[in-house]
Protein backbone atom coordinates (compact mmCIF):
# COMPACT_ATOMS: atom_id res chain seq x y z
CA UNK A 1 0.00 0.00 0.00
CA UNK A 2 1.41 3.36 -1.04
CA UNK A 3 0.43 6.26 1.21
CA UNK A 4 1.94 9.67 0.51
CA UNK A 5 2.66 12.09 3.35
CA UNK A 6 2.47 15.83 2.76
CA UNK A 7 2.96 18.82 5.01
CA UNK A 8 1.33 22.24 5.00
CA UNK A 9 3.56 25.26 4.57
CA UNK A 10 3.09 27.94 7.26
CA UNK A 11 1.93 30.68 4.89
CA UNK A 12 -0.94 31.71 7.16
CA UNK A 13 1.05 31.28 10.36
CA UNK A 14 3.83 33.50 9.03
CA UNK A 15 1.29 36.25 8.31
CA UNK A 16 -0.45 35.81 11.67
CA UNK A 17 2.78 36.36 13.56
CA UNK A 18 3.48 39.52 11.56
CA UNK A 19 6.64 38.23 9.89
CA UNK A 20 5.29 38.12 6.31
CA UNK A 21 8.45 36.28 5.34
CA UNK A 22 7.85 34.50 2.04
CA UNK A 23 11.54 33.64 1.69
CA UNK A 24 11.41 31.67 4.95
CA UNK A 25 8.60 29.55 3.52
CA UNK A 26 10.90 28.53 0.67
CA UNK A 27 13.39 27.26 3.24
CA UNK A 28 10.57 25.38 4.97
CA UNK A 29 9.74 23.65 1.69
CA UNK A 30 13.38 22.74 1.10
CA UNK A 31 13.55 21.30 4.63
CA UNK A 32 10.40 19.26 4.00
CA UNK A 33 11.98 17.77 0.88
CA UNK A 34 15.18 17.05 2.81
CA UNK A 35 13.26 15.22 5.54
CA UNK A 36 11.52 12.98 3.02
CA UNK A 37 8.00 14.34 2.79
CA UNK A 38 6.22 13.54 -0.45
CA UNK A 39 4.46 16.89 -0.88
CA UNK A 40 4.14 20.46 0.38
CA UNK A 41 0.88 22.42 0.37
CA UNK A 42 -0.27 25.98 0.83
CA UNK A 43 -3.61 27.66 1.41
CA UNK A 44 -5.22 30.69 -0.17
CA UNK A 45 -6.83 33.89 1.08
CA UNK A 46 -6.59 37.53 0.06
CA UNK A 47 -8.30 39.15 3.06
CA UNK A 48 -10.15 36.59 5.20
CA UNK A 49 -7.00 34.78 6.37
CA UNK A 50 -4.27 36.73 4.61
CA UNK A 51 -1.19 34.88 3.37
CA UNK A 52 1.29 34.70 0.51
CA UNK A 53 -0.41 34.15 -2.85
CA UNK A 54 -0.24 30.38 -3.36
CA UNK A 55 0.63 29.91 -7.03
CA UNK A 56 3.33 32.58 -6.90
CA UNK A 57 4.76 30.83 -3.84
CA UNK A 58 4.69 27.39 -5.46
CA UNK A 59 6.40 28.76 -8.56
CA UNK A 60 9.26 29.95 -6.36
CA UNK A 61 9.35 26.64 -4.48
CA UNK A 62 9.55 24.79 -7.80
CA UNK A 63 12.85 26.56 -8.44
CA UNK A 64 14.46 25.53 -5.14
CA UNK A 65 13.25 21.90 -4.92
CA UNK A 66 13.73 18.86 -7.13
CA UNK A 67 11.27 16.06 -6.45
CA UNK A 68 8.61 17.08 -3.94
CA UNK A 69 5.02 17.48 -5.14
CA UNK A 70 3.56 21.00 -4.86
CA UNK A 71 -0.09 21.50 -3.97
CA UNK A 72 -2.76 24.02 -3.03
CA UNK A 73 -4.98 23.13 -0.07
CA UNK A 74 -6.96 24.82 -1.20
CA UNK A 75 -7.04 27.48 -3.90
CA UNK A 76 -10.31 29.43 -3.71
CA UNK A 77 -11.16 28.94 -7.35
CA UNK A 78 -14.24 31.19 -7.69
CA UNK A 79 -12.18 34.28 -6.79
CA UNK A 80 -10.18 34.06 -10.03
CA UNK A 81 -11.08 34.08 -13.69
CA UNK A 82 -10.62 30.46 -14.79
CA UNK A 83 -8.44 31.37 -17.76
CA UNK A 84 -6.04 33.13 -15.41
CA UNK A 85 -6.08 30.11 -13.09
CA UNK A 86 -5.32 27.84 -16.03
CA UNK A 87 -2.36 30.00 -17.11
CA UNK A 88 -0.93 30.33 -13.58
CA UNK A 89 -1.27 26.63 -12.87
CA UNK A 90 0.28 25.71 -16.23
CA UNK A 91 3.21 28.01 -15.43
CA UNK A 92 3.84 26.32 -12.06
CA UNK A 93 3.48 22.91 -13.69
CA UNK A 94 6.11 23.87 -16.27
CA UNK A 95 8.47 25.32 -13.67
CA UNK A 96 8.18 22.21 -11.50
CA UNK A 97 8.41 19.65 -14.28
CA UNK A 98 4.86 18.42 -13.71
CA UNK A 99 4.79 18.36 -9.91
CA UNK A 100 1.65 20.43 -9.26
CA UNK A 101 -1.66 19.28 -7.75
CA UNK A 102 -4.37 21.90 -7.78
CA UNK A 103 -6.57 21.42 -4.73
CA UNK A 104 -9.62 23.67 -5.14
CA UNK A 105 -12.24 24.97 -2.75
CA UNK A 106 -15.39 27.05 -3.13
CA UNK A 107 -14.79 29.24 -0.08
CA UNK A 108 -15.99 28.74 3.48
CA UNK A 109 -19.50 29.90 4.49
CA UNK A 110 -18.16 32.45 6.97
CA UNK A 111 -18.61 36.24 7.26
CA UNK A 112 -14.91 36.74 6.52
CA UNK A 113 -15.16 34.75 3.29
CA UNK A 114 -18.28 36.61 2.23
CA UNK A 115 -16.46 39.90 2.74
CA UNK A 116 -13.53 38.61 0.68
CA UNK A 117 -15.85 37.71 -2.20
CA UNK A 118 -17.50 41.12 -1.99
CA UNK A 119 -14.13 42.89 -2.06
CA UNK A 120 -13.28 41.04 -5.26
CA UNK A 121 -16.72 41.71 -6.78
CA UNK A 122 -17.50 37.98 -6.98
CA UNK A 123 -20.97 36.52 -6.25
CA UNK A 124 -20.83 34.35 -3.14
CA UNK A 125 -24.05 32.42 -3.63
CA UNK A 126 -23.04 30.54 -6.79
CA UNK A 127 -19.43 29.88 -5.82
CA UNK A 128 -19.70 26.08 -6.19
CA UNK A 129 -21.06 26.41 -9.72
CA UNK A 130 -18.29 28.88 -10.57
CA UNK A 131 -15.67 26.48 -9.25
CA UNK A 132 -17.00 23.51 -11.22
CA UNK A 133 -17.07 25.62 -14.38
CA UNK A 134 -13.50 26.74 -13.66
CA UNK A 135 -12.45 23.09 -13.61
CA UNK A 136 -14.18 22.39 -16.91
CA UNK A 137 -12.62 25.44 -18.56
CA UNK A 138 -9.12 24.61 -17.29
CA UNK A 139 -9.39 21.09 -18.67
CA UNK A 140 -10.52 22.41 -22.04
CA UNK A 141 -7.67 24.94 -22.10
CA UNK A 142 -5.12 22.24 -21.26
CA UNK A 143 -6.38 19.62 -23.72
CA UNK A 144 -8.44 20.16 -26.84
CA UNK A 145 -8.60 23.95 -26.94
CA UNK A 146 -11.41 25.24 -29.12
CA UNK A 147 -14.34 27.15 -27.74
CA UNK A 148 -15.89 27.00 -24.29
CA UNK A 149 -19.52 27.75 -23.56
CA UNK A 150 -20.58 27.58 -19.93
CA UNK A 151 -23.34 29.18 -17.92
CA UNK A 152 -20.93 31.88 -16.64
CA UNK A 153 -18.03 32.08 -19.09
CA UNK A 154 -18.06 31.89 -22.89
CA UNK A 155 -14.76 31.94 -24.79
CA UNK A 156 -14.58 31.53 -28.54
CA UNK A 157 -11.16 29.93 -28.80
CA UNK A 158 -8.83 28.48 -26.15
CA UNK A 159 -6.32 27.27 -28.70
CA UNK A 160 -3.71 29.79 -27.57
CA UNK A 161 -3.87 28.81 -23.88
CA UNK A 162 -0.55 28.09 -22.17
CA UNK A 163 0.12 24.33 -22.03
CA UNK A 164 1.13 22.68 -18.75
CA UNK A 165 4.05 20.27 -18.45
CA UNK A 166 1.83 17.18 -18.51
CA UNK A 167 -0.76 16.24 -21.11
CA UNK A 168 -4.13 17.02 -19.57
CA UNK A 169 -2.65 19.30 -16.95
CA UNK A 170 -2.29 19.05 -13.16
CA UNK A 171 -4.70 16.87 -11.19
CA UNK A 172 -7.69 18.84 -9.90
CA UNK A 173 -8.92 17.91 -6.43
CA UNK A 174 -12.04 19.11 -4.64
CA UNK A 175 -11.64 20.21 -1.04
CA UNK A 176 -14.96 19.32 0.55
CA UNK A 177 -16.77 17.19 3.08
CA UNK A 178 -19.03 14.16 2.90
CA UNK A 179 -22.36 15.60 1.74
CA UNK A 180 -24.15 14.03 -1.17
CA UNK A 181 -23.60 17.19 -3.21
CA UNK A 182 -19.84 17.12 -2.66
CA UNK A 183 -19.66 13.42 -3.47
CA UNK A 184 -21.52 13.95 -6.74
CA UNK A 185 -19.23 16.83 -7.70
CA UNK A 186 -16.11 14.76 -6.98
CA UNK A 187 -17.40 11.85 -9.04
CA UNK A 188 -18.54 14.06 -11.92
CA UNK A 189 -15.56 16.33 -12.37
CA UNK A 190 -12.52 15.96 -10.10
CA UNK A 191 -9.37 13.86 -9.85
CA UNK A 192 -9.16 13.84 -6.05
CA UNK A 193 -11.15 14.34 -2.86
CA UNK A 194 -9.63 16.37 -0.01
CA UNK A 195 -11.75 16.48 3.17
CA UNK A 196 -10.82 17.18 6.80
CA UNK A 197 -13.44 14.95 8.38
CA UNK A 198 -12.96 14.47 12.15
CA UNK A 199 -14.40 10.92 12.04
CA UNK A 200 -12.61 8.11 10.20
CA UNK A 201 -15.83 6.12 9.97
CA UNK A 202 -17.54 9.02 8.19
CA UNK A 203 -14.54 9.18 5.86
CA UNK A 204 -14.93 5.48 5.06
CA UNK A 205 -18.62 5.82 4.29
CA UNK A 206 -18.09 8.80 2.01
CA UNK A 207 -15.14 7.24 0.20
CA UNK A 208 -17.13 4.05 -0.39
CA UNK A 209 -19.87 6.11 -2.04
CA UNK A 210 -17.32 7.91 -4.21
CA UNK A 211 -15.44 4.77 -5.25
CA UNK A 212 -18.65 2.88 -6.06
CA UNK A 213 -19.71 5.59 -8.52
CA UNK A 214 -16.36 6.63 -9.98
CA UNK A 215 -15.64 5.78 -13.60
CA UNK A 216 -12.02 7.03 -13.52
CA UNK A 217 -9.22 7.16 -10.93
CA UNK A 218 -9.87 9.52 -8.00
CA UNK A 219 -7.28 10.11 -5.28
CA UNK A 220 -8.65 9.89 -1.73
CA UNK A 221 -6.72 12.42 0.37
CA UNK A 222 -7.09 13.64 3.95
CA UNK A 223 -6.21 16.96 5.64
CA UNK A 224 -5.43 16.74 9.37
CA UNK A 225 -3.90 18.98 12.04
CA UNK A 226 -1.46 17.34 14.44
CA UNK A 227 0.76 18.28 17.34
CA UNK A 228 3.32 15.82 18.69
CA UNK A 229 4.09 15.82 22.43
CA UNK A 230 4.58 12.98 24.89
CA UNK A 231 2.08 14.77 27.13
CA UNK A 232 -1.52 14.66 25.88
CA UNK A 233 -2.32 17.63 28.11
CA UNK A 234 0.42 19.79 26.62
CA UNK A 235 -0.57 18.72 23.12
CA UNK A 236 -4.23 19.58 23.77
CA UNK A 237 -3.29 22.97 25.18
CA UNK A 238 -1.04 23.71 22.18
CA UNK A 239 -3.79 22.79 19.72
CA UNK A 240 -6.31 24.84 21.67
CA UNK A 241 -4.04 27.92 21.49
CA UNK A 242 -3.60 27.33 17.79
CA UNK A 243 -7.33 26.97 17.09
CA UNK A 244 -8.13 30.11 19.07
CA UNK A 245 -5.44 32.10 17.25
CA UNK A 246 -6.28 30.78 13.78
CA UNK A 247 -10.07 30.45 13.90
CA UNK A 248 -11.00 32.39 17.06
CA UNK A 249 -12.67 29.23 18.30
CA UNK A 250 -11.59 26.74 20.99
CA UNK A 251 -10.31 23.32 20.07
CA UNK A 252 -13.48 21.65 21.37
CA UNK A 253 -15.45 23.52 18.71
CA UNK A 254 -12.97 23.14 15.85
CA UNK A 255 -12.36 19.44 16.48
CA UNK A 256 -16.03 18.78 15.78
CA UNK A 257 -15.52 20.26 12.30
CA UNK A 258 -11.93 19.41 11.39
CA UNK A 259 -9.59 16.51 12.11
CA UNK A 260 -7.21 17.23 15.01
CA UNK A 261 -4.90 14.91 16.94
CA UNK A 262 -2.41 15.77 19.64
CA UNK A 263 -0.24 13.56 21.80
CA UNK A 264 2.58 11.01 21.52
CA UNK A 265 3.74 10.20 18.00
CA UNK A 266 2.62 6.59 18.11
CA UNK A 267 -0.92 7.60 19.12
CA UNK A 268 -1.16 10.15 16.30
CA UNK A 269 0.18 7.54 13.87
CA UNK A 270 -2.46 5.03 14.97
CA UNK A 271 -5.14 7.73 14.62
CA UNK A 272 -4.00 8.50 11.07
CA UNK A 273 -3.84 4.79 10.29
CA UNK A 274 -7.61 4.62 10.81
CA UNK A 275 -8.06 7.06 7.92
CA UNK A 276 -5.75 4.96 5.77
CA UNK A 277 -7.82 1.90 6.63
CA UNK A 278 -10.85 3.96 5.59
CA UNK A 279 -9.28 4.56 2.17
CA UNK A 280 -7.04 7.66 2.41
CA UNK A 281 -3.92 7.50 0.24
CA UNK A 282 -2.47 11.00 0.56
CA UNK A 283 -2.26 12.51 4.04
CA UNK A 284 -1.75 16.27 4.22
CA UNK A 285 -0.61 17.23 7.70
CA UNK A 286 -0.69 20.67 9.28
CA UNK A 287 1.33 21.25 12.44
CA UNK A 288 -0.91 22.97 14.98
CA UNK A 289 1.55 25.66 16.02
CA UNK A 290 2.26 29.24 15.00
CA UNK A 291 6.00 28.50 14.69
CA UNK A 292 6.04 25.04 13.11
CA UNK A 293 9.01 23.21 11.65
CA UNK A 294 8.89 19.97 9.62
CA UNK A 295 11.44 18.49 12.02
CA UNK A 296 8.63 17.86 14.56
CA UNK A 297 6.91 15.44 12.20
CA UNK A 298 10.02 14.13 10.47
CA UNK A 299 11.80 13.04 13.64
CA UNK A 300 8.78 11.73 15.52
CA UNK A 301 5.67 11.13 13.44
CA UNK A 302 7.19 9.77 10.21
CA UNK A 303 9.02 6.94 12.02
CA UNK A 304 5.81 6.11 13.91
CA UNK A 305 3.88 6.06 10.64
CA UNK A 306 6.44 3.67 9.21
CA UNK A 307 6.00 1.39 12.21
CA UNK A 308 2.27 1.12 11.54
CA UNK A 309 2.98 0.54 7.86
CA UNK A 310 1.65 3.71 6.27
CA UNK A 311 4.80 5.64 5.36
CA UNK A 312 7.80 4.76 3.23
Amino acid sequence: MTVLIGIMLPSRETAMTGRHDAAAILEYARAAEHYGFDSVWTGDSVLARTRVEPLSLLGAIAAVTERITLGTAALVGPLRHPLLTAAQAATVDQLSGGRLILGLGSGAPTPESRAEFEALATPFGDRARRLDETVALCRRAWTTGGGFSGSIWQIDDLGGALPPARPGGPPLWLAGGDTERVIKRVVDGYDGWLPYLPDADAYARAWNRISERATRPITPAMYATVYIDDSRVRAHDALDRYARAYYRQPLDVMSSIQAYCGGPAHECAEWLARYVEAGARHLILRIGALDPHPRMLAEHLLPALRQVGIAR
